[in-house]
């Protein structure tokens, strides 16, 4: 059973007295918020209770440097919704290693993992061409090692989900573009 509870228990433990850091279940928009005169932790904020919503932030915390970590939204740009095909590839680029570490933590708690395009406006995608190039990087991490924070959130995961488990390059398999859900129908927030 997935309950984002448990999830909010498990990065809690892990991280909160070494980091500071809480994750928070929010509503409509996800948001990283560091800590301030008003809240004296810093928050990794989810949309809705979604697992899918807190891995994807989750995932960005972990890769996000500690001067990142003192900035709103870790001080990263984004573009919206309808991204041109210029724009899709910028986005692409930087969503690489954060979904290549979410699928990490799905498979380490035998959660489903879509890659998200979350260009449901715009363009069309190549989404199995993006989701080969955050499987190439899972391979990597694999081989060389996933940033120290995801490795313990991946450690975290598979204590709770599947003890005695490791995650082997067996893990990452995925569907060939037939069957793939269309990209005009599905959001990463959209799997509880």
């Amino acid at each position: 059973m997935h309950c984002y509870e448990d999830l909010i228990r498990i990065f809690s433990n892990t991280f909160s007295q070494t980091y500071n850091t809480r994750l928070v279940k929010g509503t409509d928009e996800p948001i990283y918020i560091p800590a301030s005169d008003q809240t004296e932790y810093h928050q990794v904020v989810f949309a809705h209770g979604f697992y899918a919503s807190a891995f994807h932030e989750i995932a960005h915390w972990c890769i996000a440097g500690a001067q990142r970590r003192l900035l709103e939204d870790y001080g990263y740009w984004y573009a919206p919704d309808g991204r041109d095909a210029q724009q899709q590839v910028e986005f692409e680029n930087v969503e690489i290693k954060p979904q290549a570490i979410e699928w990490a933590f799905c498979v380490a708690s035998g959660f489903q993992f879509n890659v998200s395009a979350d260009n449901l406006s715009g363009i069309d995608v190549d989404r199995y061409g993006f989701q080969s190039r955050v499987h190439q990087q899972v391979m990597s991490f694999l081989q060389h090692g996933f940033p120290k924070r995801a490795q313990m959130f991946i450690d975290a995961l598979l204590g709770h989900y599947r003890p005695g488990a490791t995650l082997t390059e067996q893990d990452f398999a995925f569907a060939n573009p037939l069957q793939l859900q269309d990209n005009k129908n599905f959001h990463h927030y959209d799997a509880v």
